[in-house]
C-alpha cells in the first residue's frame, strides 16, 4: 500500500486515505455548504467536477471558471485541499492559476494518448500531484501509458483511480468493477498509489459502501467518492451522491484489513494452503501441456485430410459442456468461459505452429 506516498504529498490521511465532494460544482452555496459538512472528517482533498464531458450536447457540462473560484473560497474557509479533472491544456492552465492541489485525468481523456499528452507537455516543470482515471475500456496499456506520458514530463507524484470500464451488457452495476485491471497495475507499477471510485463503478448511491469495502479488501489506498449535500437535486449524476451523513456513516463502517498477521497460527496455516494452491497449479501446468500435446497431433491428423484449424461446432460443444460442468463445481460461467477462450486460442497457436513448420 502506497499511503505514505500521498501523506508525503502534504495530504490528510486518516484510516486511510479519501477525496469526497460532488460530482459537479453546481453554485457557490453548494460547493461550500460540502466544503463545511467534510471539514475535520480526515479527507486528503474536496473533489469537484469543473468542466464535464458528456456523451451527448445539451447536458450540464459544468459551471467552468467560476467554479475554481467558488473551490478557492471552499479551501480559504475551512483548510480542505481542493481538485478537479482536466481535459486539457487549458484546464490545467486555469487551475494552476487558482492554485488547485491535486488534479486527475478522466476515463475519457485517458482512452486518447494525444489528449494525455497535450496535458502532461501543459504540466512540464509543475510539481503537482496529479491522478490518473482508467480507460472507459479494459486496456491496461493506455492507463500505464498515461502514467508514463505524465512521468515522461516530469512529474513525479502520479496515482491512479479506478472507476471500472462501460459495459454494453446489462449488469448491476454503472460500470464493471473489472478487479484484474486495477490488480495488474499494482503489480506493473506497485509504487503508485492507487484510488477506487467506487460512485462512477456503481451508479447507485446504496450500492457504493459494498464496492468502498471491496476495494479496502483488494488494498487500494483510499477511495474518492461523490458527496453532495442534496443529491436529488444534483445537476450531474444525482442517483449515485451520498449525502455527507450517508458518506460518514459509510466510512465509519468500513474495516480496514491487514496485509499480513502477526499470528503464528495464521501464518502456519496461510503457509500450508498456500503450498497447496502451489500444488494444485503446477498439476493445472501439466495437464495443460499434455492438452496441448494431444492438440498438435489433432493439428497433424487435420493438417494430413486438409480440415481446417477452427471446427466451430466442436468449439461450441466444448464451451457449452465446461461451462456446464464449472456451474457444478461453483465456477462462474463467465470466468470458465474466458478460462476455455485463453486455452482454445493457444490450441488454435499450436496448431497453426505446426502447420506453418510441416509447410515449411
Amino acid at each position: 500500500m502506497n499511503q505514505s506516498a500521498l501523506k508525503n504529498w502534504g495530504f490528510p490521511v486518516g484510516r486511510t486515505f479519501v477525496a469526497a465532494g460532488p460530482c459537479s460544482a453546481e453554485t457557490e452555496e453548494q460547493v461550500l455548504e460540502t466544503a463545511r459538512a467534510l471539514v475535520n472528517k480526515d479527507i486528503g482533498f474536496m473533489r469537484a467536477g469543473i468542466w464535464k464531458p458528456r456523451t451527448r450536447p445539451g447536458s450540464f457540462e459544468g459551471v467552468g471558471l467560476k467554479g475554481l473560484a467558488w473551490m478557492d473560497r471552499a479551501r480559504t474557509e475551512t483548510g480542505l485541499k481542493i481538485g478537479t479533472e482536466v481535459a486539457e491544456p487549458s484546464h490545467v492552465e486555469a487551475c494552476l492559476e487558482y492554485g488547485m492541489d491535486v488534479l486527475w485525468v478522466g476515463a475519457r481523456t485517458t482512452t486518447n494518448p494525444f489528449s494525455v499528452q497535450a496535458i502532461a507537455d501543459a504540466l512540464r516543470g509543475v510539481d503537482i500531484p496529479v491522478l490518473v482515471k482508467n480507460p472507459m475500456s479494459a486496456d491496461i496499456g493506455l492507463w500505464v501509458g498515461g502514467i508514463e506520458r505524465l512521468a515522461n514530463a516530469g512529474v513525479t507524484k502520479l496515482g491512479a483511480i479506478h472507476r471500472g470500464v462501460s459495459s454494453s451488457l446489462e449488469m448491476r452495476y454503472r460500470n464493471a468493477p473489472v478487479w484484474t485491471m486495477p490488480i495488474e497495475l499494482m503489480r506493473l507499477m506497485p509504487e503508485i498509489p492507487l484510488i477506487c471510485d467506487p460512485s462512477h463503478i456503481c451508479g447507485k448511491s446504496e450500492l457504493v459502501a459494498a464496492i468502498a469495502q471491496e476495494a479496502m479488501d483488494l488494498l487500494f489506498d483510499g477511495l474518492m467518492v461523490e458527496v453532495h449535500p442534496d443529491p436529488s437535486s444534483a445537476w450531474s449524476d444525482a442517483s449515485q451522491q451520498l449525502t455527507p451523513v450517508e458518506f460518514l456513516s459509510m466510512m465509519n463502517s468500513l474495516e480496514m484489513p491487514y496485509e499480513q498477521s502477526d499470528s503464528t497460527v495464521f501464518q502456519n496455516k496461510m503457509t500450508g494452503l498456500r503450498n497447496d494452491v502451489d500444488e494444485v497449479d503446477s498439476r493445472i501446468l501439466e495437464f495443460l501441456g499434455r492438452r496441448m500435446d494431444i492438440v498438435r497431433d489433432m493439428g497433424r491428423l487435420k493438417s494430413e485430410q486438409h480440415v481446417s484449424t477452427l471446427q466451430p461446432r466442436r468449439w461450441q460443444e466444448i464451451l457449452d459442456d465446461r461451462i456446464k460442468k464449472g456451474q457444478g463445481l461453483d465456477l462462474s460461467e463467465s470466468f470458465v468461459q474466458q478460462l476455455m477462450q485463453s486455452i482454445h486460442e493457444e490450441a488454435i497457436r499450436h496448431q497453426e505452429t505446426d502447420r506453418i513448420e510441416g509447410a515449411g
